[in-house]
């Protein structure tokens, strides 16, 4: 197997680590060879055995190109976790204002937005260029991305509140 995907090169410093150790421990979890170019951003990913090793590695590499710490993105090789990705252009065109007005939504003063919504779905959220990413298990992703959509879209954030708190009481009951 393999791939080449792109990461903004900013992040490859993340990606690469104090003395090459994320890139090495990267290879070793999902048993695949990284080729990074540090000037363009393009990583190759080579090898993976098992091909969900492998999706593992295109995850993990991107959820450090979103933004994520290294110890966040690995949990990805877990496979109780998923990686979602949000581009807000999508959602609110390419103005750049809009985007940067969309994030600060997202965010919300001093990061009560965000913490908010990592709080109640447990999951992870970043907010890095033009996309809001999101790790976490798959029925609390979908919940995560229902609210940082709803936000998006020009909700309140105690509506977004609100529907992140009914669906814990749901699954509060579910678990009864």
């Amino acid at each position: 197997m393999d791939e080449s995907i792109k990461i903004p090169k900013e992040r490859i410093a993340a990606l690469i680590g104090a003395n090459g150790a994320t890139r090495k421990k990267i290879e070793r979890v999902t048993d695949t060879r990284l080729d990074i170019d540090s000037k363009t951003g393009n990583i190759r990913v080579a090898g993976g055995k098992q091909g969900l090793d492998f999706y593992n590695a295109l995850n993990i590499i991107k959820a450090i190109g979103r933004g994520f710490a290294p110890e966040k993105a690995f949990l990805l090789s877990n496979e109780d976790f998923y990686l979602d990705i949000i581009d807000i252009s999508e959602v609110v065109g390419k103005s750049p204002k809009e985007i940067e007005v969309k994030k600060g939504r997202v965010i919300g003063k001093g990061g009560k937005a965000r913490e908010s919504i990592e709080k109640s779905t447990s999951c992870f959220v970043s907010v890095y260029g033009k996309t809001v990413a999101i790790i976490g298990s798959a029925e609390n992703v979908e919940n995560a991305r229902k609210a940082i959509e709803m936000l998006l879209g020009g909700a309140k954030h105690g509506s977004a509140v609100g529907f992140l708190k009914r669906k814990e009481l749901e699954r509060k009951k579910f678990e009864l």
